[in-house]
């Protein structure tokens, strides 16, 4: 079977988690290994259940192992993240496409905060303050302390940082240096969107626009652009069909300004030009 999920009871102290698994499915010791180490096993100790990959650790007669097990999502791989700055108690990272911001019960190795928890030679704790869409690219930031990310956390709610992004568009009904708001309601809840042209090609119809956004409302950019005519492209759910389906959207997130809530100095990262979006 290719997809499958097994919920199981340990019996015996002598039970770990590959050798109970090994009992209850076919898949060799090697594919059990791998897909533990993706994420795809969970343990319920009394009422917590976490992921779980020791898997030569004795279990108890209480816990329960649950595995689930995809072997399209446990094939999918992406590309690396790249770290832009690090100031300990969190870090910046550019996230490429394909990379979640957080897994599922199926895995998290395509996840930033895997990449990064493996990625310090001193492993730190990685916790999530905010989200970019599996599509989407660009900035984002990860906090190393259960304090950084309450502090972080605040930052996000009140909206009190500068998010821009950049997007190459299908066609442009824009006028160059003049920026235009978008606050047309996503999902019946009040969504701004800025919109300026920074470029236009006649010949492709290519439009590469700057949005800065005062609400994070789920797909709010691509729906906004969608609706004044010029879908982003490679945008398969609020875009059209192109000869070039395989195209990735064309959505980043180029600039995250901020006061650190850490030592209140101020935090401004730009992208390099070679990770934004381009007409060319």
């Amino acid at each position: 079977m290719d997809k499958f999920e097994l919920h199981l009871p340990v019996e015996s102290e002598q039970q770990n988690a590959i050798s109970l698994l090994k009992d209850n499915c076919n898949l060799s010791i090697a594919e059990l290994k791998t897909a533990i180490n993706k994420g795809a096993l969970w343990l319920t100790t009394g009422k917590t259940t976490k992921r779980f990959r020791r898997v030569k650790k004795a279990l108890k007669p209480s816990d329960t192992i649950h595995f689930y097990y995809d072997k399209d999502v446990l094939q999918q791989t992406t590309d690396d993240a790249i770290l832009l700055a690090d100031y300990h108690d969190f870090s910046l990272w550019f996230k490429p496409f394909g990379m979640l911001s957080q897994g599922s019960k199926w895995s998290e190795h395509t996840t930033i905060t895997r990449f990064v928890s493996q990625y310090f030679e001193n492993q730190r704790s990685v916790f999530l303050v905010h989200r970019l869409d599996r599509a989407t690219t660009g900035i984002m930031v990860v906090t190393h302390s259960k304090a950084a990310t309450r502090l972080f956390g605040q930052l996000f709610e009140k909206h009190d940082l500068i998010k821009t992004y950049h997007a190459l568009c299908h066609h442009n009904t824009l006028e160059l240096e003049k920026e235009i708001v978008i606050d047309s309601p996503i999902d019946d809840k009040a969504a701004t969107s800025k919109v300026a042209l920074l470029a236009y090609d006649k010949e492709s119809d290519y439009a590469l626009v700057e949005v800065t956004i005062e609400t994070g409302r789920k797909h709010q950019i691509r729906k906004h652009l969608a609706s004044i005519g010029m879908p982003i492209v490679g945008d398969r759910l609020h875009g059209i069909a192109t000869n070039n389906t395989e195209q990735d959207l064309q959505l980043c997130a180029v600039r995250l300004a901020f006061t650190s809530p850490i030592d209140e100095q101020l935090v401004d990262i730009n992208l390099p030009g070679n990770l934004k979006p381009t007409i060319i």
